[in-house]
């Protein structure tokens, strides 16, 4: 297999996820006002584009407050640095069944599911640039929590974000993730240039060993544009393999806490790494402007 590295690198930094993190890392932010300072701190350090969560300011816990978003959005369009901003859409899909012999009725406590409208409100009030497409359903991490995007769900807010005029970022756990990405690109609701990210390493979808790295890359058609990420202890070796696949790099405090062993980082300090990473290898960053010309982003 010929080495297709990627000379032309883009950076996203994931600023803050919905994980239980928040009081695990000091530097994981909170506020809308922390998210967004956090945000142009990783876009001063080298990142194009910051995918951003909110949390509730009090308690860390993951949030889909429209208000919260908006917030985070107008800081991050004041502030002097540019970015492009990437809003998540994967909230709303959340089944937290019951215990194994009694799986019914569901656990109040986690669950949370929301009709398609509803899970791109703060996309359609909002209008960043980018947001995110969890495309598929799976087992995610521990216990019995159940990430839940059924085909119907997906085609629906695949066309309210096409319609929109927002790019939607596919987000791939496993490679069952891109075919039906394809699907959603054949029947024409998600348009050209196709953005994907390989998530990689979540459990239980795609480990982040090479074989299945490569298996995703190999999925993912020539014409598309894709970055890839691991999380945890594998997180900072990701930037290297992606770009070496042909791909772009993605960071942040939603992956990964740690700059180095032992060591809680910032997410500018984690952008930071992976810039000596791109570079050192012979590549060139590139920035926000070069990134909407090359996906057709609509700045606002």
């Amino acid at each position: 297999m010929p080495l297709n590295m990627n000379r032309d690198v883009f950076i996203t930094c994931a600023v803050t996820g919905s994980g239980d993190t928040a009081g695990k890392s000091p530097h994981v932010p909170r506020s809308p006002k922390d998210i967004a300072a956090s945000a142009i701190d990783a876009a001063k350090a080298g990142a194009a584009i910051v995918h951003c969560h909110v949390r509730d300011p009090e308690t860390g816990a993951p949030s889909r407050l429209n208000a919260l978003y908006k917030e985070v959005t107008d800081r991050i369009r004041q502030a002097d640095t540019d970015v492009v901003l990437n809003l998540t859409a994967g909230m709303g899909g959340d089944l937290i069944f019951g215990d194994v012999e009694q799986p019914l009725p569901l656990k109040e406590i986690g669950t949370d599911m929301a009709g398609a409208t509803e899970r791109v409100s703060h996309v359609a009030e909002c209008l960043p640039e980018i947001c995110t497409l969890d495309c598929g359903t799976m087992n995610f991490s521990l216990g019995d929590y159940v990430m839940t995007n059924t085909p119907s769900m997906l085609r629906a807010m695949a066309k309210k974000m096409t319609d929109l005029g927002v790019r939607p970022e596919i987000e791939a756990f496993d490679t069952g993730h891109l075919w039906f990405a394809k699907q959603l690109v054949e029947e024409g609701l998600i348009e050209d240039p196709v953005l994907v990210q390989l998530c990689m390493g979540v459990p239980w979808g795609a480990p982040d060993d090479l074989n299945t790295y490569m298996a995703m890359v190999n999925n993912v058609p020539a014409n598309w544009t894709y970055s890839a990420f691991s999380i945890g202890r594998n997180a900072m070796a990701y930037p290297a393999l992606a770009i070496l696949g042909g791909g772009n790099v993605r960071v942040g405090l939603e992956d990964n806490l740690y700059v180095g062993k032992g060591q809680l980082g910032t997410n500018a300090q984690l952008v930071e790494k992976a810039v000596q990473v791109v570079e050192g290898m012979g590549a060139r960053i590139i920035g926000p402007a070069e990134v909407r010309e090359k996906l057709k982003l609509k700045k606002r």
